[in-house]
């Protein structure tokens, strides 16, 4: 017999809405695998066994007195949510030392949307501190470690929500994406990670976010199931239903070109290259045409990104007398977002639009941009912070510190994400290589394509196309 937790969350989906599984026992099954593998596998923050079984039980009996194509589109369905998010009841962490942990007040709008298409809450992913890099790992939680290999991380910022998808804690979970969060742990796990474009779905983390950075997007492991999640995150969506339409044949160009690459040069590693090889053989295979594409970046792009994208550290209210439980890389970067007059922001700012226009433009020559989803194979626990040695001595109160080199790093790792944020664009990752040879042996290696606004549907058809 299938186990549950086998299933494709679309399956899932069916099984629970016609009676062939009760929420309750989804749910019994789900958080038993979390009590299980979570220890080794530091995916979730906090479990909420009583408030989920008391969802699951008011879904059944739902269930008991509702025709099947009446119930809501997620009924019964277990997820959980990145501990940046609020649940109402349910301690908010943000990842962070230095904030108290209470328990929020209200339901983001993000868990309010999930709540009203029927699914159930398991608990809070870990997270980085406020969110702010590729890898999570903070001073208030063992790691998120990589399935696959748990010496390795599970990426950022979705990493805790990305380990426990890839692990069958969840059928499939939400992630946010403000430079790369829901796309690069999705390639570190081997997953499909969706961002949509600007504005499509409500914002998730939205507060310090001036440049509109930040979307949510499903962590799946196929197109499918992204495409069910996306049903539930745009009012009216037909994701699902079209995943199987065969897409145009597309002009698809392939490029290396990074705007990070003046400021911190970096070279793919093989692993990198594969995958990017691979998905050029399947989708020449599938019929579309790629061509090289060349694409000049303005070289002032790293200042200004990193100037918007960390205005939000710096407005965050943090006890003076808690700062030093920042992590350096945090407490580093709020101190230059205070120091930094409104004016260098506005500048920022402006930069980034101009930044916006002329990306988009070089990109109409294309349907579709085609690009690796990560310059490296996932990183080991530790190594964007130097303390990738010494993780018996979690938690340490004398991390090395080196910000500036931890964010350089992180910058070489994923040199393709961020700039899909500051463009607006949709954008897919897809793991279509693994470093030992064969699907689920190694590590995963991914592909990331980028399409212009509202190509959402677009790009899941070709990841479902490719097989995946």
């Amino acid at each position: 017999m299938t186990e549950l937790s086998e299933l494709s969350a679309v399956g899932l989906r069916d099984q629970l809405r016609h009676g062939g599984v009760s929420a309750v026992e989804a749910a019994s099954h789900f958080l038993a695998r979390i009590e299980e593998k979570n220890p080794l596998l530091g995916a979730f923050i906090t479990v909420t066994a009583a408030l989920a079984m008391e969802q699951a039980r008011s879904a059944d009996s739902l269930g008991r007195t509702t025709a099947a194509d009446d119930l809501p589109m997620l009924h019964g369905m277990p997820l959980a949510f990145k501990d940046l998010t609020d649940v109402a009841g349910v301690v908010t962490t943000h990842g962070s030392a230095a904030l108290e942990h209470k328990p929020a007040p209200a339901d983001a709008p993000l868990v309010s949307l999930f709540k009203e298409a029927g699914a159930l809450t398991l608990g809070k992913t870990q997270v980085p501190e406020f969110g702010l890099t590729a890898y999570s790992e903070n001073r208030i939680a063992p790691p998120s470690r990589n399935p696959h290999a748990l010496s390795r991380s599970s990426g950022g910022s979705s990493g805790g929500s990305a380990a426990a998808v890839a692990a069958g804690l969840l059928p499939f979970a939400p992630g946010t994406d403000g430079g790369g969060s829901v796309r690069i742990p999705a390639a570190a796990c081997g997953l499909v990670g969706l961002k949509p474009g600007r504005g499509l779905v409500s914002a998730g983390e939205s507060a310090g976010d001036p440049a509109r950075l930040v979307v949510p997007g499903p962590l799946a492991r196929s197109a499918a199931d992204a495409a069910l999640m996306m049903d539930a995150l745009v009012p009216g969506g037909r994701f699902l239903a079209g995943i199987g339409e065969e897409p145009p044949r597309l002009r698809i160009g392939v490029t290396l070109d990074s705007p990070w690459a003046a400021t911190f040069p970096f070279t793919p590693e093989r692993e990198a290259l594969d995958a990017l090889r691979t998905g050029e053989t399947l989708l020449e295979h599938a019929g579309h045409t790629l061509s090289d594409a060349s694409i000049r970046y303005d070289n002032r792009y790293p200042d200004a990104f990193t100037t918007a994208w960390t205005a939000g550290v710096g407005a965050a209210r943090i006890s003076p007398s808690r700062e030093a439980l920042l992590a350096p890389l945090t407490r580093t970067f709020r101190r230059r977002a205070q120091q930094r007059s409104p004016a260098k922001l506005a500048e920022a700012l402006a930069f980034l639009r101009q930044f916006q226009h002329d990306t988009v433009a070089q990109y109409a020559q294309w349907d579709l941009l085609l690009m690796p989803a990560l310059a490296q194979t996932p990183r080991p626990v530790g190594w964007f912070t130097g303390t990738e040695h010494g993780g018996d001595r979690w938690p340490s109160a004398h991390w090395p510190g080196d910000a500036d080199g931890d964010y350089r790093r992180q910058c070489e790792f994923a040199p393709w994400s961020s700039l899909v944020n500051v463009c607006g664009l949709p954008a897919i990752t897809i793991p279509v290589h693994w470093t030992g040879g064969s699907h689920g042996q190694g590590l995963p290696m991914g592909i990331q394509l980028v399409g212009p606004m509202g190509s959402e549907a677009l790009l899941l058809q070709v990841a479902h196309q490719l097989g995946y």
